[in-house]
């Protein structure tokens, strides 16, 4: 009779586990997937190791809404494509709603499949080119005021211990490294800070003519950023099918600049539930 108990015990903890990896499963795929942000591209208004919840909801639901699971200790790797790849055909949309230029969105990258997140600042049809650094759209700079200095401490940061790229460099550890920073308003009227490093091959680019159902992607940090300004297949991110986008970044939950979320010591307070402009 105690076998019987315990083996029923067993079935019952295993059935708990399946329905809350279920339940899990079916809450990141339809409203929110957690993003911990790996790279400095968009500095300052998203930092290494900001962590967010990614709406999903906000441009509707597509193959690339199903989650991914990459664990390379186990060499696991179930791509999106295998869980809701039949959702691709046609506009591969469902509830679909366009974003609006200025969103910080995450999406997957049209070449590697791996989440990516940048802002839209082209539009289905739109001319985008940089000219001597400045964004143009339809043939009109955007507005760009100067907005002092961006600065920060010469130092790993992040899991993978990525240092920073600086105006002033060269710049020894423990120092301080900075950047120009400017508020560029898109013709929408919505506003943002924007950093310069120095004068770099993509500050100078040809028109791109955004093709239908595709958009334009750019990192805030526009020296350090591999965006729409690369074609994919060279490296960059390419044009993004409007089926790739996974979701809008709203507001930052937690932020550490260490190496783990456990070092407490490294926690920015001053993040936590941040909104996200």
């Amino acid at each position: 009779m105690a076998e019987a108990k315990k083996g029923s015990a067993v079935v019952e903890t295993v059935k708990t586990i399946v329905y809350a990896l279920l339940i899990a499963g079916v809450f990141r795929t339809v409203f929110f997937q957690p993003f911990w942000i790996p790279s400095p591209s968009m500095k300052e208004t998203l930092l290494v190791g900001d962590f967010l919840f990614v709406n999903k909801m906000s441009y509707g639901y597509s193959y690339a809404s199903c989650p991914s699971i990459r664990i390379g200790a186990i060499g696991l790797d179930i791509d999106a494509e295998d869980f809701c790849g039949w959702l691709q055909g046609g506009e591969g949309r469902f509830l679909g709603s366009e974003p609006v230029r200025g969103d910080v969105a995450v999406f997957r990258h049209p070449g590697n499949g791996r989440d990516f997140i940048k802002r839209v600042v082209g539009l289905p049809g739109d001319r985008i080119r940089m000219v001597d650094g400045v964004l143009h759209i339809n043939g009109d700079p955007v507005e760009l005021e100067p907005a002092g200095t961006f600065t920060e401490i010469m130092e790993p940061q992040g899991p993978q211990g990525i240092r920073p790229r600086c105006a002033n460099a060269p710049v020894g550890d423990g120092a301080v490294c900075e950047k120009e920073r400017f508020v560029e308003t898109l013709p929408n009227g919505e506003t943002h800070t924007v950093l310069n490093i120095g004068r770099q091959a993509a500050d100078k680019t040809p028109v791109y003519t955004v093709p239908e159902g595709h958009y334009f992607m750019m990192g805030d940090n526009r020296d350090n950023s591999s965006d729409s300004r690369v074609p994919g297949q060279v490296g960059g991110v390419g044009f993004v099918p409007h089926a790739n986008l996974i979701g809008r970044a709203d507001r930052i939950m937690f932020s550490s600049a260490g190496r783990s979320m456990l070092f407490f010591w490294t926690w920015r307070g001053d993040r936590f539930f941040k909104g996200i402009d």
